[in-house]
């Protein structure tokens, strides 16, 4: 029995000291794209991308404390830390249980706010008075990277801008690739990665 006690004491030690390490890395990257200048600058300054690495500090931080609870609880077999630990596994499983129906309650809404989003958005990619080349210039860049075009429709998202602009238009090192349709990328990658790089 020692045997087996010893065993799941070093493998909670292991896997929680894992759990820490995320933690951190998650910490430091947030807290990192949240202080540093360029990356403030890239993600568009008064954007709401700043609420997400808001959030990303708060888990950070949280998953680096129940990793220690859980890596110093087990080593000293502390029942005060392990305690801790558990009640904060069970209050984040409550928690992603109140989230799960929130968001099948308030479905139709997230729905509502992500179009009304994309379309604004959309409409600052279309500007040609000048007021969003910053954003327009940015996005290009960000199409360039992710091989992607457009926000809802691809290409046509662009309207008139998309010649001052290069909407969609293929970096060099992908034409002719599987990505690219004549000079003009073909995956739309809908809401999700363009979307929450520029919200």
């Amino acid at each position: 029995m020692a045997g087996v006690s010893s065993c799941m004491k070093y493998s909670m030690f292991i896997f929680n000291f894992l759990f820490w390490m995320c933690g951190c890395a998650i910490l430091a990257a947030s807290i990192y794209m949240r202080v540093n200048k360029d990356a403030q600058e890239s993600f568009n300054k008064g954007s709401g991308m700043f609420a997400g690495i808001d959030l990303l500090i708060a888990v950070g931080a949280i998953i680096m404390v129940m990793g220690f609870l859980g890596c110093c609880g087990a080593m000293k077999e502390s029942q005060c830390m392990l305690l801790l630990f558990f009640i904060g596994l069970l209050i984040i499983l409550l928690l992603q249980i109140v989230a799960g129906i929130l968001g099948g309650v308030y479905k139709s809404k997230v729905e509502e706010v992500v179009n009304k989003t994309l379309t604004e958005e959309v409409q600052m990619l279309q500007d040609t008075t000048g007021n969003n080349q910053d954003f327009q210039a940015g996005f290009h860049k960000f199409e360039q990277a992710n091989k992607c075009c457009g926000l809802l429709k691809g290409e046509s998202d662009w309207g008139k801008a998309q010649s001052t602009y290069n909407g969609c238009q293929c970096d060099s090192k992908d034409a002719g690739t599987s990505v690219c349709k004549g000079d003009k990328y073909t995956t739309v990658r809908r809401m999700k990665m363009c979307f929450i790089i520029f919200l």
